[in-house]
């Protein structure tokens, strides 16, 4: 077991063994889609989504020919039906599981995919001003610090490339998680944001959490979240939140708890 220590905590490596087994267990992220989506999408019939409504169709718009980038989004989900549409993709992840869903629905499908397992906050297997977009759905809350993951994207994008990236609401982060308190209604602040599992947890939770082999999440600020992109050399030109189908906290019932950026590289 890793140590309640956090600074001795391997927080991606953690988390990376964690999505092996998520990938295996038919979680909503490990569920690839099904023959007749990428066959719609070869017909031209196709959608992905940030969060859970609908993304506006000039974000994206046409993708044939466009070098794509799936960042931190394998589990058969995305990449196919964007591989499908006429993209030439790569999907980059930590989980070696989740990116053998990707290979075998491109397989099926009669897809040409890329499958590259590493850390978003890393993408030095790629030159320079590689991908026209980069597609990145939720999930920077797994490492520690994004302000990387901003620079990585802005270097592998060519000039006038587009960065659509989504995101928890931090505000999730700071309610004490036990269960009676939303049954009753209440939200009772107790995390500072920036917020992080591995810091902010006490020794007792965050052994708890580790033995029952559960991610490690970081609820990131929109200073890191959003001026983070803005420092990295990003153009922000598009901004959307939603809200969450199914809440899973309470405050998700008050406010939209996603957030959506359309990023444009300008230099």
């Amino acid at each position: 077991m890793l140590s309640s220590n956090s600074a001795s905590l391997d927080v991606y490596g953690h988390n990376q063994s964690a999505w092996d087994r998520l990938a295996i267990s038919d979680c909503e992220w490990s569920r690839p889609v099904a023959p007749e989506i990428t066959a719609a999408a070869k017909r031209g019939k196709w959608s992905v989504r940030l969060t859970p409504g609908e993304l506006p169709s000039h974000w994206l718009g046409d993708v044939k020919g466009c070098r794509i980038l799936c960042l931190a989004s394998a589990g058969g989900q995305q990449a196919p039906v964007l591989a499908a549409a006429g993209g030439e993709v790569t999907v980059f992840d930590a989980s070696e599981k989740q990116l053998e869903l990707d290979r075998k629905i491109a397989a099926r499908d009669g897809l040409e995919l890329k499958a590259i397992q590493g850390d978003m906050r890393d993408l030095s297997c790629f030159a320079d001003e590689t991908f026209d977009i980069v597609f990145n759905p939720i999930s920077n809350l797994y490492v520690p610090g994004i302000r990387p993951v901003w620079r990585e994207c802005h270097r592998v994008l060519k000039p006038q490339g587009r960065l659509l990236a989504s995101f928890y609401n931090p505000v999730v982060f700071m309610g004490d998680r036990d269960p009676a308190l939303m049954k009753e209604g209440l939200i009772r602040p107790v995390f500072m944001i920036p917020y992080a599992d591995a810091r902010d947890l006490d020794a007792t939770a965050l052994e708890a959490k580790l033995a029952r082999g559960e991610t490690l999440v970081s609820g990131h600020s929109l200073s890191d979240q959003i001026a983070g992109q803005i420092e990295a050399g990003f153009h922000i030109a598009g901004f959307l939140e939603d809200r969450q189908p199914a809440p899973r906290f309470l405050v998700d019932k008050f406010l939209p708890t996603f957030i959506a950026t359309l990023a444009l590289k300008v230099a």
